[in-house]
């Protein structure tokens, strides 16, 4: 999971070509010679998406095996340039926290914006490093990920306490916590679905 380029444009529909606020991208995966070419191709593409995203809409266009999603927010245009396996939502999330710290940042000035700006937005720069990871984007994300990895240390647990050649049926039987109710419930649930199993 890869984030190549993030961009901010003003894409507002009185405007025909959207203009460029901030941009930062991290070409360093591709070869020397094709980075500037790289970074052409992303800015070209970012306006080509940005102006073609009405307002209050979010889309996301397959190019290969990258896809660039945009989130035009009342004319002020995030996009996102993310190889193909980096989750959708956490590509919308992360560009509404962009636009959030360009609203913070820089208030409504980019309505007023008629060129490219060249300067560089140092948090554009944190956030294409800090969000390479998409559980840093999506809180869901990170959630469910502690749950997987909790998961998996459970079922180590109960296949160590198995691997130690104490069978299930033999703890079941040894165990005082258990009524003579829940053991026979047990030994007949087991019969009933030993008769079911295909070998």
């Amino acid at each position: 999971m890869k984030i190549t380029a993030l961009l901010v444009l003003k894409a507002a529909p009185e405007t025909t070509d959207p203009v460029i606020l901030a941009n930062a991208s991290d070409v360093s995966h591709f070869g020397y010679f094709q980075r500037s070419s790289v970074k052409e191709f992303v800015v070209f593409v970012g306006r080509t998406v940005a102006s073609r995203t009405p307002p209050s809409q979010r889309q996301s266009v397959q190019h290969e095996e990258y896809k660039v999603h945009a989130y035009n927010r009342n004319g002020l245009c995030a996009v996102g340039f993310m190889d193909d396996h980096y989750p959708v939502r956490s590509a919308f999330s992360l560009l509404n926290q962009v636009i959030d710290e360009y609203h913070k940042s820089f208030g409504e000035t980019w309505r007023s914006a008629k060129e490219d700006s060249a300067q560089p937005w140092p948090y554009l720069a944190d956030a294409l490093t800090k969000f390479q990871d998409p559980a840093e984007a999506d809180k869901l994300l990170k959630i469910q990920r502690e749950l997987d990895e909790t998961k998996i240390i459970l079922h180590k647990t109960i296949d160590s306490v198995l691997a130690r050649g104490e069978k299930l049926d033999s703890l079941v039987e040894k165990s005082s916590d258990l009524s003579m109710a829940s053991q026979m419930f047990y030994k007949q649930a087991k019969k009933t679905n030993s008769c079911c199993t295909i070998l």
